[in-house]
């Protein structure tokens, strides 16, 4: 008999983590009646281990019937709990009924159940394949998200040489610099001039700034302007640093190789000192205080 191959593969249930048919669907298939599969198995018990064959329980068979709609009675009439067939307990059954229609139909059966695992791997392959991609995913979103946390925190190089001719660049550097302090700035420069009153006035509101300097007539005159329109520089008379140095909220130090007035007009060097931090400001003090 040519049995549609969707019809078997609708029977085909999994239960148990196999795949099995129901003793009613099987003995719909070999036009007999579900009795007279059941009397088979018992005739032959040694042929049929629970590998081969199980029956559900009250459960199992509730699920089942929810899944699939599943008569409740099934082919024949059902009074007891069914009982399912694993693939190789369908084989042995048409070994044991004897019947040109139990050999078709099972033969038929089998290529449904082996176009089934196929689906079924191809199915797990996909998901596989899907979950690799999701994984990906997720990986390139924690990455993304590492990258604009950096991106987001305002670093500043340790270190780095601004060659002659990059001007715009070098203030930009600077002026970022004083933009990144919160509470205070500290500046120890001995040739502070308008340009450098006009960087620091680029600093957060309530950002209290001391300029460490050599104090001229023009620099005071520059500096009453200054801080009759902003927030006012604190200026102090430097009596014992050379080089220039730029302290941001107590926490960073950052040491130049020329004034910020003349930053980018030619070769210089800057670094990131925090370690000496400390040390800096011990001699601050210890100047300002003699």
């Amino acid at each position: 008999m040519d049995l549609v191959k969707n019809n078997i593969e609708n029977k085909i249930h999994i239960v148990r983590g196999v795949q099995v048919m129901l003793d009613s669907d099987l003995a719909e298939l070999y036009n007999t009646e579900t009795k007279f599969i059941n009397r088979a198995v018992k005739r032959n018990p040694n042929r049929f281990p629970a590998e081969f064959m199980f029956q559900l329980t009250e459960q199992e068979w509730q699920d089942l019937k929810f899944q699939s709609g599943t008569s409740s009675e099934g082919h024949g009439g059902r009074r007891f709990l069914p009982n399912v067939f694993t693939e190789q307990g369908i084989a042995m059954l048409s070994a044991v009924l004897h019947t040109d229609i139990a050999i078709n139909v099972s033969i038929q059966i089998m290529k449904a159940f082996i176009s089934m695992r196929k689906s079924l791997a191809q199915l797990h392959g996909l998901l596989s394949r899907m979950e690799g991609i999701e994984l990906k995913q997720h990986n390139t979103d924690k990455k993304i998200e590492q990258i604009f946390e950096v991106l987001n925190k305002d670093l500043a190089p340790k270190q780095g040489v601004f060659f002659e001719g990059q001007l715009f660049d070098a203030h930009v550097f600077v002026i970022n610099l004083i933009k990144t302090a919160k509470t205070s700035i500290l500046l120890i420069d001995n040739y502070v001039d308008e340009n450098t009153l006009l960087m620091l006035t680029k600093r957060n509101k309530d950002v209290q700034c001391q300029v460490l300097t050599r104090i001229s007539d023009s620099l005071k005159k520059d500096l009453l302007k200054h801080n009759k329109q902003y927030p006012p520089i604190d200026l102090i008379e430097n009596k014992g640093f050379h080089d220039r140095f730029l302290i941001l909220d107590n926490e960073q130090l950052f040491h130049f190789g020329a004034s910020l007035k003349d930053v980018g007009k030619k070769c210089f060097a800057f670094s990131r000192m925090d370690n000496l931090l400390a040390e800096i400001k011990n001699q601050h003090f210890k100047i300002h205080r003699t």
